[in-house]
């Protein structure tokens, strides 16, 4: 019996639509991911790890629904972007969640945006972006959540705030906005509009939050001081009350002048003591003793500010820097030995300068010390440093050799190193480093070593360390020093880096990949804990992190491993246990039960990117 022509019909159909709607998908996933590079491109950070060869919704923060077919969810926060975002955003047409925060993104927010139709929850706090509040957002009339805060973001709060009528969540703090607040009929749970430049009487509506939600302003009726100048909405104040506060202003600014004027003469005299009775090590001085050829001699204090070589002759010309690939060979020698100097600090392998040239670029020089290997044999051990290139590695531009000198040249980071940001500034003014930094910071390493053992199994850091992590403005890992051990010479006694030195290395100048992998555990016990590991027998203040750690843990997961900066985020400790556990298989005692740095990145982006996703969710309630 045959079909009827009407089933055909339908079955003709059926194939049509769904070949149809097949091709529909993987347009509409092909249009997204030509976005999601774009975005890559124009910002850079974490995103230029993504694996092009795979499906978009393989790449970190990218999520996209149960079949795969369009991109819901994209959370990219302290992904280290930076620069301005491109307009391709609105292609992500079913995208219900954008997170942005903790980055250095600056401009304007492109107007592409304001097509998303379906964007639900947009986190944009903590960057650079400017200009008004862009009229495109008004449009987005399903966002409940909006947060906006710490940019730098001018102009007034628009009345067409009106407009997003679902609107729970809206946080302006920290921005450069004026004018008054408009009276706003929305369903506001949550509301900040803290720390801008805003005038006039608070909505009655607005009344009810708290008052921290309107500080730093200039704002006045409930919660804060009325606005006639009382507390009960009382007569005004009278000329004698408000000649009494002009007179105190007046009083407490000359206090405070004399104060300041004291503590700078009291800074200055100790200056000028200490330059005359204390004589600066000589260590910390810049010179190119035996060169005269190269720039004659001269020198900088540690601290201090002056010329690297005050130079007397031009080069010979025999000697130079040596550039890797591409570099823009922006100086030469010169240039470098005549440019003014800061002592950054005295490392294992010599001391680093920041160098500003004439022509205003500002470099890292580091003045190796105690090398011992040959001119060819260093030569060609630092072609192989030169030549690594990778986001997470401080790039080596340059290098100079000579019999009595050798400096390296890097590219200057300036936020410092990772023991700086952990340790300095324990006072009260200190920001707390968040879990989301240090994670961040603890990927990039790992990503930056895992490189570096990749280019083949000789090949190591060898001096794994806090103060070898430096920072982006945008607090993106870089990993110096790296490939530095092998042109050293032995080290006699014990030195500064043995609270992350493997139990198994004796010489620092071999030092194995899995040694490697036992400093980068310490480096996250150091990450979790806040302590810095220093050699139990070196000084009382250190600890033997692993020892200690484990002393703790025996019992069970408790809660004082953990750094106190850390506790006042109670949704993440599950992810910091599981830190833990990392760090802890990374400083097995025996080599052969730690992980490779392969298997570390990739047990940490797993971690990041489950929790990604859960921060965030948990972020939609209470951000």
């Amino acid at each position: 019996m045959k079909p009827r022509p009407t089933l055909l019909v339908s079955i003709a159909f059926f194939v049509f639509f769904s070949l149809n709607s097949l091709s529909t998908v993987e347009s509409d996933l092909a249009s997204e991911r030509a976005a999601l590079v774009t975005l890559r491109d124009a910002v850079g950070g974490r995103s230029l790890l993504w694996n092009l060869s795979e499906n978009p919704c393989q790449w970190v923060g990218v999520f996209c629904d149960q079949k795969n077919s369009t991109v819901v969810e994209l959370r990219l926060p302290a992904m280290g972007f930076s620069g301005q975002l491109p307009v391709a955003l609105g292609n992500l047409t079913s995208l219900q969640t954008l997170s942005l925060r903790f980055n250095a993104l600056s401009g304007r927010i492109p107007a592409d945006i304001g097509d998303i139709i379906s964007l639900r929850n947009l986190y944009l706090q903590g960057n650079f972006f400017s200009g008004e509040i862009p009229e495109f957002l008004f449009k987005l009339q399903n966002l409940v959540r909006l947060n906006l805060a710490n940019n730098n973001f001018s102009g007034v709060i628009s009345p067409s705030f009106n407009n997003l009528t679902r609107l729970d969540t809206l946080y302006l703090e920290g921005n450069q906005l004026t004018g008054s607040i408009p009276d706003l009929n929305l369903p506001l749970d949550q509301f900040n509009v803290s720390f801008n430049n805003l005038t006039g009487r608070i909505p009655q509506k607005l009344s009810n939050k708290p008052a921290s939600a309107f500080q730093g302003t200039f704002l006045c009726g409930g919660p804060l001081v009325s606005c006639n100048g009382t507390s009960n909405g009382g007569d005004k104040l009278s000329g004698g009350a408000i000649a009494g506060i002009v007179i105190g202003c007046v009083i407490g600014f000359l206090l405070i002048l004399l104060i300041l004027i004291f503590l700078c003469r009291r800074k200055r005299d100790k200056k000028e003591v200490g330059s005359k009775d204390v004589e600066q090590p000589r260590e910390s001085e810049v010179e190119i003793p035996g060169e005269k050829a190269a720039g004659g001699s001269g020198n900088v204090s540690a601290g201090q500010t002056g010329a690297v070589v005050k130079s007397e002759a031009k080069s010979s010309g025999t000697k130079n820097l040596v550039f890797f690939g591409n570099a823009v060979r922006a100086f030469d020698l010169e240039d470098l030995l005549k440019a003014s100097a800061e002592v950054l600090g005295k490392g294992t392998f010599g001391t680093a300068y920041k160098a500003t040239l004439d022509v205003g670029m500002v470099v890292a020089v580091k003045r190796l010390k105690e090398v011992t290997v040959p001119e060819k044999e260093f030569r060609e051990k630092i072609e192989v440093v030169g030549n690594m290139n990778h986001e997470n590695l401080v790039p080596l531009r340059a290098y100079y050799y000579s019999r009595d000198e050798k400096l390296l040249v890097h590219d200057y980071m300036p936020m410092g190193s990772l023991s700086a940001l952990l340790h300095g500034n324990k006072g009260s003014g200190r920001t707390p480093l968040n879990w989301e930094t240090r994670s961040g910071i603890a990927l990039g390493a790992a990503r930056g070593i895992a490189y570096i053992h990749s280019q083949g199994p000789a090949n190591s850091h060898g001096n794994i360390k806090s103060s070898n992590i430096l920072l982006t403005t945008s607090f993106e890992a870089r990993v110096s020093d790296f490939g530095l051990a092998h042109l050293a010479g032995p080290t006699p006694t014990p030195n500064r880096i043995d609270g992350y030195r493997a139990p198994e290395v004796t010489d620092a100048r071999k030092v194995s990949q899995k040694a490697d992998v036992y400093s980068f555990g310490i480096l996250l016990l150091e990450l979790l804990t806040g302590k810095a590991p220093t050699h139990t027998q070196l000084n009382d203040e250190g600890v033997d992190l692993p020892r200690w750690v484990q002393s703790v843990v025996r019992e069970e997961w408790s809660a004082e491993v953990f750094d106190p900066e850390l506790l006042r985020y109670q949704t993440v400790e599950e992810d910091m246990v599981q830190l833990l556990q990392l760090a802890s298989d990374c400083t097995a005692q025996y080599p052969d039960n730690r992980p490779s740095m392969s298997e570390v990145r990739s047990r940490m982006e797993d971690l990041c990117r489950s929790s990604s996703q859960e921060h965030d969710i948990i972020d939609d309630k209470s951000s």
